[in-house]
């Protein structure tokens, strides 16, 4: 297993070549560019490390220790007290700087990039001030909480001619990457559907400190409207980029529709999600999602007529397998006692259920962690002073349509993008 493997094992495989040559903003990982530093070791700071700032700290840790980039946490920053102590405590480097106020951050002429892990409603503000004094920028997915803040950022970026890469790690992900190059060049045929789905079973919400109600919508913002789209940015928004990918280009419309079914604890964001993007030659994008039932979990599948592939366990299915030893006279049984035995009065039909094949890996090797590599390609893009710009673009689509979809189910009706917010 190569989980906690990431640029050092990634650059060993044999078929790089072929994958950057498909994916440029991959291709950075086997350059060495060490003379074209801005300074002698890349320093990152950190706004935000709650959960996910905190995950991100641990990756950049882990390339630090294991010499996998030239980088320092030089910096973080939270307005939440335990946060804020737990990242100076973890952070490895004993003289960071601390503050409450990202804005005095930035005053730090010395910090090359900035991560920022806040919770959504702050992305905006602090991505284009940040943009602004010179650093460059890896903001988590989504990007903002309106088209208006998303616009925003995005223009920023093109004024400011600043780095911003937003956290889809999955165009990083080895076996996503394999997958898009087999499914470019035609391996399941023509793609008629695509389904992604993400449940869980939990209600989502983060215990308060005792005594501290006052925190209800700091800690759970995830629940209520003016600071997040719920299921839809802080998971959809992952999978609407998957599907933009796979397309190559993004929806013409889309429609949904959604409710608070379950948990009925005062949250003003939906449960449960169902929506259906149209590309105009015709293809779905059907993406669902809840969380009171977790037996299907996360997949995306995407459905050509030659077969079908499913990128987060890593199977193709085809829709012709080649035959195992004695299976043809096994389905020639099975087609016998089908059609063959239909008694008299009985159904004149046979009812299509799922295919019992277990199908194939996409992948047999690259089983590497997605996050770490993404990082490290950011540092990378810091290094060249600038970064692919499709990466740029995949965030910006996601996150617009993600916002767009909610516009659709809160109305009742199939929304088309305004061409102000197109690019």
């Amino acid at each position: 297993m190569l989980k906690d493997k990431s640029k050092r094992e990634f650059l060993k495989i044999s078929s790089l070549a072929a994958v950057a040559s498909l994916f440029p903003w991959i291709s950075i990982l086997a350059q060495n560019n060490k003379t074209k530093s801005p300074s002698d070791k890349v320093k990152l700071a950190i706004i935000g490390v709650g959960s996910r700032g905190y995950g991100l700290m641990a990756n950049i840790k882990y390339m630090i220790e294991n010499d996998s980039a030239n980088v320092e946490i030089a910096a973080v920053c939270d307005n939440y007290q335990p946060h804020y102590e737990r990242a100076i405590k973890d952070c490895g480097n004993p003289k960071v700087k601390a503050f409450y106020d990202y804005r005095n951050l930035l005053e730090m002429q010395e910090i090359d990039g900035v991560i920022i892990a806040t919770p959504l409603y702050e992305h905006a503000h602090i991505a284009i001030n940040s943009m602004k004094a010179g650093k460059q920028v890896f903001c988590e997915k989504s990007m903002a909480r309106t088209l208006d803040d998303v616009k925003a950022m995005y223009d920023t970026h093109i004024d400011t001619g600043k780095i911003l890469q937003i956290g889809h790690q999955r165009l990083f992900d080895p076996k996503y990457l394999e997958a898009i190059q087999r499914i470019k060049k035609g391996e399941i045929g023509i793609i008629g559907q695509i389904r992604a789905y993400w449940h869980r079973n939990s209600d989502w919400r983060r215990k308060l400190p005792n005594g501290r109600p006052d925190l209800e919508k700091k800690i759970n913002w995830r629940l209520y409207r003016d600071f997040s789209a719920g299921l839809l940015t802080e998971l959809g928004s992952h999978q609407i980029q998957v599907a933009n990918w796979v397309m190559g280009k993004t929806p013409k419309s889309v429609m949904g529709t959604g409710s608070i079914r379950y948990w009925k604890d005062g949250r003003e964001i939906y449960d449960n999600v169902s929506t259906i993007f149209s590309y105009n030659d015709g293809t779905q994008f059907i993406w669902d999602s809840m969380t009171s039932n977790r037996k299907y979990g996360l997949q995306e599948q995407i459905m050509g007529d030659l077969g079908t592939m499913e990128l987060e366990t890593n199977k193709v299915f085809m829709e012709s397998p080649p035959a195992a030893p004695g299976i043809r006279e096994l389905i020639n049984d099975i087609e016998h006692f089908v059609f063959d035995n239909i008694p008299i009065g009985g159904a004149t039909w046979v009812p299509e259920t799922a295919i019992k094949y277990k199908g194939e890996f996409i992948s047999e090797k690259w089983e590497m962690d997605e996050t770490k590599l993404q990082l490290e390609a950011f540092v990378e893009y810091i290094r060249e002073g600038k970064a692919p710009e499709i990466l740029t673009r995949e965030g910006y689509n996601a996150s617009i349509w993600t916002l767009l979809a909610e516009q659709a189910i809160d109305i009742g009706k199939k929304l088309e993008l305004p061409e102000k917010y197109q690019i």
